[in-house]
């Protein structure tokens, strides 16, 4: 590996980790090009190129006029994006079923006092948005939702799994919203499943949430 390939893969890791950690955040411009020379102490060149790959990574986006923005912290989450964009329904819905009711399973098993006051109050705040009927408000907190019962599986592989799916499931229940209509109450009994550390029942109200949602092929 020559010297210029390493300095280019040094600031890439560098310029790679601020966004994972949340320093530069999604939605956040990254410092201009002299601010990145003096804080990765490299050439002009060797920043152009490091932000260019991730450029191509679909991390950052350049606008014309205003500068380099990051808009994904995740290079695994673009290329599962880019795969699925066109993944039919009932893919996505089995690709949930394979995460979600092993989480509400672990999540039975795991959940804490501070967990079960969590999933609680973000299950109220599901069936609040449903009385209200807006439907950025019902994807946002039924997605909520089903992100706090990941968490509280805690497990951080199958956390991350998900994470890196966010996008395709978000879809999936605005999908499931427009061809279907799910009381304020749909995932009570899961939710109660939980809290009450019965990992059985989470399991059976999970499967059947999902198998529910898209017909078989």
């Amino acid at each position: 590996m020559s010297r210029r390939t390493g300095l280019i893969d040094s600031a890439v890791e560098a310029l790679s980790s601020r966004i994972a950690s949340g320093e530069w955040a999604v939605g956040s411009r990254i410092p201009p090009e002299p601010s990145l020379v003096e804080l990765l102490g490299v050439g002009r060149n060797t920043v152009r190129e490091a932000v260019q790959s991730l450029v191509h990574g679909g991390l950052l986006e350049r606008r014309q006029g205003s500068g380099t923005y990051v808009v994904s912290n995740s290079e695994l989450a673009v290329t599962i994006g880019r795969e699925i964009a066109a993944a039919r329904q009932r893919d996505v819905v089995e690709v949930r079923r394979a995460l979600e009711v092993e989480a509400a399973r672990l999540a039975a098993r795991r959940r804490t006092a501070t967990d079960a006051a969590s999933l609680m109050a973000v299950r109220d705040a599901r069936a609040m948005a449903y009385h209200e009927g807006i439907i950025e408000r019902m994807v946002d907190t039924d997605l909520a939702l089903h992100r706090a019962i990941v968490k509280t599986a805690a497990n951080p592989v199958l956390l991350s799994l998900y994470e890196n799916l966010i996008d395709a499931i978000g879809e999936n229940i605005r999908f499931n919203f427009v061809t279907d209509t799910h009381g304020a109450d749909a995932h009570d009994v899961l939710i109660e499943a939980i809290v009450a550390g019965n990992d059985r029942r989470a399991v059976e109200e999970t499967t059947e949430y999902l198998s529910g949602l898209v017909p078989e092929a």
